[in-house]
């Protein structure tokens, strides 16, 4: 099956909505004999941060000789690009013939799987095929009812920042999210985090599980390795490190610091310094917030152009309030993707004037650009592919 095909299949109309629950990508697992118990993981999942958690640890556990499966979401350009064993993507002729295997299993038994469900299979698959040692797991959304949360065989569990984002569908309350995310702690495996929420303890205590609170104190000759920038990568660094002193203590110093140097999580606070430009896939309040300190703290004196650009599910006016100044100039990306916002919503409810983006960069490098909002709007985005 040729890529372009498989992609089609992947994303049928049908496929393209969220049904949180483990009953159907369990029976489908099961008609792949389990490849998922086959493996070992880490299993990460939070607000923000988990996808640079992610992406640190597998380089660290790379560059000390492990077999390193990475299953993040969204991606970027490609969606081969969240499906990697040691920094390389699955191939594109592997993911069509696995999207055929499974779309075709699915359809024989009359089982309906989501689109994140059917990479979830896909992923498990190429996995235990490959006999990875260790896969580093990044959860979908949530966790309790996460398609990633069928494992078994976890080394331990991290749960990164929490904040109120899908409340529609994991709760009002920070506690009521943080519930959802401690569902990935499991029996006698360890947990580690950064946010000591009743919610966690409570399922650490139920599940016989260590609990591990990371403090963002880190060694700063490992900050000063990690090659992603900004504040906010030292908790998630804390959070890494403190797993792979736990449950690895053949790895060393010299080892996590040359993996730090190579860790890479493209749109992440990413800057371009020949073009002066960051891309920053923020796409929540907490992003934002984040986005907005790293700005005032590394380019504190530059003007600022924005190119902005998120989904109508998230709450955007806060998310505009908290990342322009008056003197800003902003540029509204009305792009193509369901539920993504258009120019005349956003513009609305930004708190200063705006302009609509016309699909054409012409960077003024006196000028900081920013582009953020959306992981799915940067992916829209052909022509940054010249700037990466």
């Amino acid at each position: 099956m040729l890529y372009d095909e498989a992609i089609k299949l992947l994303t049928n109309k049908g496929n393209f909505y969220i049904d949180l629950g483990l009953e159907r990508i369990s029976k489908v697992l099961d008609l792949f004999n389990n490849p998922q118990d086959k493996l070992k993981y880490i299993h990460v999942a939070g607000t923000n941060g988990k996808g640079s958690v992610c992406s640190i640890l597998a380089s660290i556990l790379q560059e000390a000789g492990y077999k390193t499966g990475l299953y993040t979401s969204p991606h970027i350009w490609e969606y081969t690009e969240r499906i990697k064993i040691n920094g390389n993507d699955i191939p594109k002729e592997e993911f069509s013939q696995l999207i055929y295997e499974v779309t075709t299993k699915i359809n024989e038994n009359k089982i309906h799987l989501t689109e994140f469900e059917i990479l979830t299979v896909v992923m498990f698959l190429y996995f235990q095929k490959n006999n990875v040692d260790i896969v580093v797991l990044e959860t979908g959304l949530g966790g309790r009812l996460d398609a990633t949360n069928v494992i078994k065989n976890n080394l331990c569990s991290i749960i990164t920042q929490i904040d109120l984002d899908h409340t529609d569908r994991l709760g009002k309350t920070k506690d009521e999210i943080a519930y959802e995310k401690a569902g990935i702690i499991k029996k006698n495996c360890p947990v580690i985090t950064s946010m000591g929420y009743e919610a966690i303890r409570d399922k650490a205590d139920e599940e016989n599980s260590m609990f591990i609170l990371a403090t963002p104190f880190v060694n700063p000759i490992f900050i000063e390795a990690l090659s992603l920038k900004g504040m906010h990568q030292i908790e998630n660094l804390a959070l890494a490190v403190n797993a792979i002193n736990y449950l690895f203590k053949d790895i060393s110093d010299e080892t996590i610091i040359e993996g730090l140097k190579k860790v890479k999580n493209p749109c992440r606070f990413q800057y371009i310094p020949e073009k002066n430009l960051i891309i920053d896939a923020s796409h929540n309040p907490n992003g934002i917030k984040a986005l907005r300190e790293n700005l005032d703290y590394y380019f504190p004196n530059d003007k600022r152009r924005f190119i902005f650009g998120c989904l109508n599910t998230k709450d955007y006016e806060k998310m505009m309030s908290i990342l322009f100044k008056e003197d800003d100039e902003v540029f509204i990306n009305e792009f193509d993707y369901p539920n993504a916002c258009t120019y005349d919503e956003l513009k609305v409810k930004c708190p200063i004037s705006v302009k609509k983006y016309n699909h054409c960069l012409n960077l003024d490098f006196d000028k900081l650009t920013i582009i953020c909002g959306s992981f799915y709007m940067i992916g829209n985005m052909k022509e940054l592919k010249n700037f990466l």
